[in-house]
């Protein structure tokens, strides 16, 4: 069964990033909401869970403990109260070149053999992905 092999995958995954990340105290998703920032600037809230593709109930208290730890720090939009944005922290911030390991331990034990190789993969995921999404409709 593919979706098995597929639950299998992402377990392993995460466990690795949990693995990596313990020294740091962080969990996967804090990792996730912290490469996003890096990446891409101060988002939203919204913005990053579009991105994350996790829900309210779940982001808002990932980013109340990531404030906790000061990893992150939330603005109200001038223009628009109701918007709160995130943005990384100078903690945060000094943290992405401790971490910057990661990824490439992360890329050696998937043991694909190039870039390449791992280029196609994520494509095919992706597509996998957006296909499931619109695939099975909702109630069933």
């Amino acid at each position: 069964m593919v979706c098995f092999s597929l639950y299998s995958a992402t377990r392993a995954t995460t466990r690795a990033y949990t693995e990596l990340l313990a020294p740091w105290d962080l969990t996967y998703p804090q990792y996730l909401v912290l490469v996003v920032l890096w990446r891409e600037g101060e988002k939203p809230v919204h913005e990053l869970g579009d991105m994350l593709q996790l829900d309210s109930g779940t982001l808002s208290p990932l980013l109340r403990r990531m404030e906790a730890k000061d990893l992150v720090a939330r603005h109200r939009a001038s223009k628009d109260q109701r918007i709160v944005t995130i943005a990384a922290t100078a903690r945060a911030d000094a943290l992405r070149e401790e971490l910057g390991h990661i990824p490439g331990v992360i890329a050696r034990c998937t043991g694909l053999p190039d870039l390449a190789a791992a280029r196609e993969l994520i494509s095919t995921l992706q597509q996998l992905t957006t296909t499931m999404r619109n695939g099975v409709p909702a109630g069933n």
